[in-house]
């Protein structure tokens, strides 16, 4: 499956900037990238030093925030070129925490994410995206850390498959992120909370569990909703709530299948 995307930004100046990424990659996909290779080009011009900066924090809220099986290998990489085409009126970009610094970094980070993103969906054997999104951390790592967590467990990962909306499993992966959160502050619900209908209504969101104690929900709708994005071949949102803090990440990963298994077993070097 061709993984690649393209954008372009107006940084403020009327100079169009253009950003474009390809990367591979379908299995021994972990945070920390893994077995995969991605390039990012872009012409904007901006100083090598703003432009390393950008690039690390971008792949840090993209590539290694997704899994697909938890194993990594040695063969990892991430280029990013820029430049300097764009030729902007307003010079070289060298604050990254300045007006335009910041737009790079925004654009930059989410043509990361898209990639990162059709990774996880290309997962071996993968019939669905899983996207955890935390909130309330005290940091925007212990945020990461849980995300990952989630996103990472081959029992979360195998319940999606099943159809089974085990609140067990991910708040199980959540404790042992390693994680500085009180299990009483735990909140799980599934569903896009991004996603409103006409109204403005806050679309299918099925809450699971709430202040560290399992709610007496529908399992049969949340079953149902599971195996709808299963059978479009579309995105399982887990939310997690694990304090008031100002924390918060998203990681991806994919469910794990027969298929997944059977590519393996068949596979040999």
């Amino acid at each position: 499956v061709s993984k690649s995307a393209s954008l372009t930004v107006d940084l403020g100046d009327g100079v169009p900037v253009t950003i474009g990424g390809m990367c591979k990659g379908s299995g021994m996909i972990h945070p920390d990238m893994a077995t995969m290779l991605g390039v990012i080009t872009c012409d904007a011009d901006v100083a090598p030093s703003a432009w390393s900066e950008i690039v690390k924090r971008a792949t840090a809220a993209s590539f290694n925030q997704i899994s697909v099986d938890g194993d990594t290998s040695t063969n990892d990489t991430v280029v990013a070129l820029a430049s300097g085409k764009a030729n902007p009126a307003s010079g070289v970009i060298r604050d990254i925490d300045a007006p335009q610094g910041k737009q790079l970094e925004r654009a930059v980070t989410a043509l990361c994410q898209g990639l990162a993103k059709s990774i996880a969906w290309d997962g071996e054997g993968a019939s669905v995206l899983i996207e955890v999104r935390v909130t309330g951390a005290r940091s925007d790592e212990d945020a990461r850390r849980v995300a990952k967590s989630v996103a990472s467990s081959s029992l979360t990962k195998a319940a999606v498959f099943g159809k089974d909306p085990n609140w067990g499993r991910i708040a199980c992966a959540a404790g042992y992120s390693g994680a500085h959160f009180d299990v009483n502050d735990l909140a799980i619900t599934l569903g896009d909370r991004t996603k409103t209908n006409a109204e403005g209504a806050t679309g299918e969101i099925i809450a699971l569990m709430e202040k560290g104690q399992p709610l007496d929900f529908d399992a049969k709708e949340a079953s149902g909703y599971l195996g709808r994005e299963k059978d479009r071949r579309g995105v399982v949102h887990i939310n997690l709530a694990v304090g008031a803090g100002d924390g918060q990440a998203t990681a991806w990963g994919c469910d794990l299948s027969y298929d997944y298994v059977k590519i393996n077993a068949e596979y040999t070097t």
